[in-house]
């Protein structure tokens, strides 16, 4: 078998997520948002915003990563 440089691609199939938010968090996303918009000159819907500022704060999340670390070499399984 030939092995190469790239790996297999990860699984790449959306995954829908509905919750209910506060009212105050509901407006601070607005607000960002807005935030946003006077940043970069475009404005992009709060949905859309959301899984890149989880994904920014999962990766800056110190802890997060260095719990996960741990737990890959305890060989626990993590999703």
């Amino acid at each position: 078998m030939t092995l190469m440089k790239l790996s297999k691609l990860p699984d790449r199939t959306p995954v829908k997520l509905s919750m209910t938010l506060p009212p105050n968090l509901a407006a601070r996303l607005r607000e960002y948002a807005d935030f946003y918009a006077e940043t970069y000159g475009s404005r992009e819907e709060v949905a859309d915003l959301v899984p890149f500022m989880l994904e920014a704060f999962l990766d800056s999340d110190v802890d997060f990563r260095r719990g996960k670390r741990t737990a890959i070499a305890a060989g626990i399984a993590s999703s």
